[in-house]
């Protein structure tokens, strides 16, 4: 049996990724695939910015503005929230 992919344990935060990637980058969530550099589809500092404020403001963790840069995919970035705690079945809104 193969082993699942990791962000696949994480399901609820990968889907939030996705859905906020797809706003800022101006696509259809289902053509972000987890394994592509997020600059391919165009993002940008302000991007960026704007998904570092979204995370600390669900998640209620600090997050350097470099974060896509230093996990540049969906899949990396999963990983790296889930290390730090986040959890969108418990948001702070």
């Amino acid at each position: 049996m193969t082993p699942s992919p990791p962000w696949h344990t994480e399901a609820p935060l990968h889907q939030w990724l996705i859905t906020h990637l797809a706003v800022y980058l101006d696509r259809l969530p289902e053509n972000i695939e987890v394994t592509v550099p997020l600059a391919e589809y165009g993002m940008d500092s302000v991007c960026a910015l704007s998904l570092c404020g979204d995370i600390e403001d669900d998640f209620g963790i600090v997050v350097e503005p470099s974060l896509v840069w230093d996990h540049p995919t969906v899949a990396h970035l999963t990983a790296h929230l889930t290390s730090r705690g986040a959890d969108p079945d418990r948001w702070q809104r």
